[in-house]
């Protein structure tokens, strides 16, 4: 199975020279330490950052710059620094081409609910009802099941929904799934990973072609 790190390389493979791409809280965080040198990308926080680098080196942390998630971070060369109604303006506007978010749950239909817990104290749900309103193209990076073992793919979210029919692609620890409009459909999946596997941790319907590559990453 991948960890936390291997699914953030693979989603890295989905990131293309000269795309702004935004990173939720969790794993998508990770996404920026893996990007492909010989290609041009600007990551975005709608906290109000644009051109975020990777995390920087243990003593080299500056406490004013943090992501969303308030994790430190470095910048890149040309970073900018701006409000709020200036970085959901971006977001509204459709100037982020990927968007890349956790979940606790998505349904086969491209639901996602990823906000809130019901009975769970959260301070705010944070920018992802305008990412997923707003973006054209949204990957979601999760574990494939809970701590208990229950799927997180599921056919319909049982959680409050942060948005409706807006996946189009997931990355877990077992497999590549991109969402159709027939269900669940596994393009790769995760070395040491059979085809049974990801099909008894995965409720919602699962479209299984003849041949199922292994995730490759760098």
């Amino acid at each position: 199975m991948l960890d936390k790190n291997g699914i953030a390389k693979r989603i890295a493979q989905e990131v293309q020279d000269g795309y702004y791409v935004n990173l939720g809280i969790g794993i998508p965080t990770l996404v920026a330490n893996f990007v492909r040198e010989d290609i041009s990308v600007e990551f975005q926080s709608e906290n109000g950052v644009l051109g975020m680098g990777p995390f920087p080196f243990e003593g080299a942390e500056d406490a004013d710059l943090i992501n969303a998630g308030k994790q430190t971070i470095t910048t890149l060369p040309g970073a900018a620094f701006f409000d709020s109604a200036m970085s959901f303006g971006m977001i509204r506007a459709k100037q982020v081409h990927l968007t890349i978010l956790g979940a606790m749950e998505v349904a086969q239909n491209g639901d996602i609910a990823n906000w809130k817990i019901p009975g769970v104290m959260v301070k705010g749900m944070g920018g992802a009802m305008d990412l997923v309103a707003s973006a054209d193209n949204i990957i979601v990076a999760m574990m494939h099941t809970n701590k208990k073992g229950d799927s997180k793919l599921l056919k319909r979210c049982s959680l409050p929904l942060t948005g409706v029919g807006c996946v189009k692609k997931i990355v877990t620890n077992l497999a590549v799934i991109e969402v159709t409009p027939e269900g669940f459909k596994l393009l790769e999946r995760a070395p040491g990973v059979s085809v049974a596997d990801i099909q008894a941790a995965t409720e919602g319907q699962l479209i299984i072609p003849a041949v199922v590559p292994e995730i490759v990453v760098w």
